[in-house]
């Protein structure tokens, strides 16, 4: 592991933990005990995300947070960022933790990568809580444009413009990322965006790709889900993917309002949304438990 790169203070606290998967060390923290929860975490950014929720969670929970590949203080990956990468990959962790049940909390491709996870093995997750997750809106002209507008800004980054940075900047601070609370984590996004401009460009060109749209899989979702949506997205907006999450069986929408990742944005009303949906989905285990 590499761990002189600016993206390390996105990552996994250390000390940490590691686990190879498929030839990549994964970080990831570890921490506390009961119910077992994973946060995934959005492209370009890593497990220290969602370093308050865990603090707010770990006397009652087990809360596991991912570095992805490439990201925080992970291995570079030999392969692109993808949905089906990242879901591969995730299905490896989970299987060398021997992780039965759990509930995932995902934002941005960290949503879509829990959305596949669930679609795939849906005995083993036991909720999920999405923050505005990739994947749920029509892949329509609008769609093709903004993402190839999107990987052509990052690619600048591969090319060293001269005004990729301010590009980068302006695009966390006034879209992405514009709340106060998430000033800290959003400046050390942005510091490293030279090293994060692969992953990034790699990333818009998959979301461009039918194999990122998961509209299918809305019906078939019979877990309860909490979708925690930042109502100001301009880039993953809420009109536009509201006819798929209305499709989901057994779901609440909650709304912040805020950029992107309303972890970030208000932690404490998150925080507040996730111990709440936690507490009504125990107390619902336990009553059919007994019945």
């Amino acid at each position: 592991m590499n761990y002189s790169r600016l993206r390390n203070s996105l990552g996994a606290t250390t000390p940490g933990k590691s686990i190879e998967v498929d030839g990549i060390n994964l970080t990831y923290n570890d921490e506390g005990e009961g119910l077992t929860i994973i946060c995934l975490h959005a492209i370009g950014h890593g497990a220290a995300d969602f370093q308050k929720l865990q603090t707010n969670l770990v006397h009652n929970y087990r809360v596991i947070t991912i570095d992805f590949p490439s990201h925080g203080n992970s291995d570079d990956d030999y392969q692109p960022v993808s949905l089906q990468r990242y879901t591969d990959v995730l299905t490896l962790f989970i299987e060398q933790l021997k992780l039965a049940k759990f509930i995932f909390i995902g934002n941005s491709i960290g949503g879509s990568v829990a959305l596949q996870y669930t679609f795939l093995y849906p005995e083993r997750v036991q909720g999920l809580i999405l923050a505005n997750p990739g994947g749920l809106d029509p892949m329509d002209r609008v769609k093709s444009i903004f993402t190839s507008f999107m990987t052509n800004l990052f690619s600048q980054g591969l090319k060293k413009s001269w005004w990729y940075k301010k590009g980068l900047n302006d695009y966390y601070r006034y879209l992405v990322l514009p709340s106060d609370q998430a000033r800290e984590q959003r400046e050390k996004i942005i510091a490293s965006g030279e090293e994060i401009a692969l992953i990034l460009t790699q990333a818009w060109q998959s979301f461009g790709n039918t194999a990122s749209d998961l509209r299918y899989i809305a019906p078939s979702i019979k877990c309860p889900v909490l979708f925690t949506w930042a109502s100001q997205d301009k880039i993953v907006q809420l009109g536009r993917c509201l006819p798929t999450i209305k499709q989901f069986p057994n779901m609440t929408l909650k709304l912040f309002s805020c950029g992107h990742s309303p972890h970030l944005e208000t932690p404490k009303e998150f925080a507040i949304a996730v111990i709440t949906f936690l507490e009504v989905f125990e107390s619902h285990a336990a009553t059919t438990t007994n019945s």
